[in-house]
């Protein structure tokens, strides 16, 4: 089957300085996009030429270097402590940036488009594994709230390119990332990088006890952010919605969305068990009840993208001990991203 991208394809990567959007470039060039052989270029500005919240300069940037090919990787992300403490940022900056780029796409000729979601789309409460007809099917998980109803309406502004125009818009929701690249402030990071952060630190000073938040209990399931890179590249390369043979959601219409996981799932607190043990921590772990645990379980259906012909490859252990090697590398030269 012909790929429906080509290394002729001038591809815009909006956040490729990001953990999520770094992995996507690897992976374009490791797959022979943008190299000196192919005709095409990735064309990856940083904040300071492309303000992607700037819509008259998204504009001008489109109408100059005229990508045939975007992925949207770019947003403004965090853990629940920033999400709680910044809900106008969380909501703001996300529709700015991905209306911005989504619009300027369409008037622009863009020829497909990658728009990357979150599997904090859907419901706090509902079946598991998570299926992607259970969008907008019960209330969000308030501590992230303000990010998933941006991110649903960047699935929604989509769909309606697609239904009104034949815009050719496609998204994928990964679930929890963590990888190269990864965020390690201790209150605006996510989980797993904060108890990377948390315990290495810990074992360096000599610490006798770690206290993590929630009880626990809370289910989680990760993806290495390599194995979303080459789901990114799978998908642009082999997924035409509108197909027959693609993917249908329950009533048999056509999904413009697709789930991306692993299909595993952990307890936050084996999680932390599992990460103080490749980091070498040997003391107490202890848990603040008095925090929140945030969304009981989240695990993604990913049957329907193993329909398009992936799957995801890297296991838990291995991404966090290759994580790990890296994390140390960067913190010894200062490298480490914290903000």
């Amino acid at each position: 089957m012909k790929k429906l991208i080509s290394n002729e394809d001038n591809i815009f990567i909006a956040g490729a300085r990001g953990m999520v959007g770094s992995a996507i470039t690897r992976q374009l060039y490791k797959s022979g996009y943008g190299t000196k052989q192919s005709k095409g270029a990735l064309l990856i500005p940083n904040r300071e030429e492309l303000n992607l919240c700037d819509n008259d300069e998204v504009k001008k940037w489109f109408q100059a270097n005229k990508p045939n090919v975007v992925i949207i990787a770019a947003a403004r992300v965090g853990g629940i402590f920033a999400n709680s403490d910044k809900p106008t940022d969380f909501l703001l900056e996300n529709l700015k940036i991905q209306n911005n780029i989504i619009e300027n796409s369409w008037k622009n000729g863009v020829r497909r488009l990658l728009f990357l979601g979150s599997s904090c789309i859907y419901p706090k409460f509902c079946s598991q594994p998570i299926k992607e007809e259970n969008l907008l099917t019960g209330e969000l998980e308030p501590t992230n709230q303000w990010y998933a109803i941006a991110k649903i309406a960047g699935i929604k502004l989509c769909q309606a390119l697609r239904a009104q125009h034949d815009f050719d818009a496609i998204c994928l929701m990964p679930t929890n990332l963590y990888g190269p690249g990864d965020n390690y402030h201790p209150q605006n990071s996510h989980v797993l990088p904060a108890l990377m952060n948390k315990f290495y630190e810990a074992k360096e000073n000599g610490s006798k006890q770690v206290t993590c938040w929630g009880d626990g209990s809370a289910l989680r399931e990760f993806l290495h952010v390599d194995d979303l890179g080459e789901a990114c590249i799978h998908a642009l390369e082999n997924w035409n919605p509108s197909e027959k043979n693609s993917p249908k959601d329950q009533n048999g219409n056509e999904l413009n969305f697709l789930n991306a996981g692993s299909g595993k799932d952990i307890s936050i607190k084996e999680l932390a068990k599992l990460i103080a043990n490749i980091v070498g921590y040997e003391g107490e772990i202890l848990w603040d009840k008095s925090k929140p645990n945030g969304t009981p379980k989240k695990l993604l259906n990913v049957e329907k993208f193993s329909q398009v012909g992936w799957k995801s490859k890297i296991s838990l252990k291995e991404g966090i001990k290759d994580t790990f090697e890296i994390y140390k590398k960067d913190k010894a030269s200062k490298k480490l991203r914290s903000y």
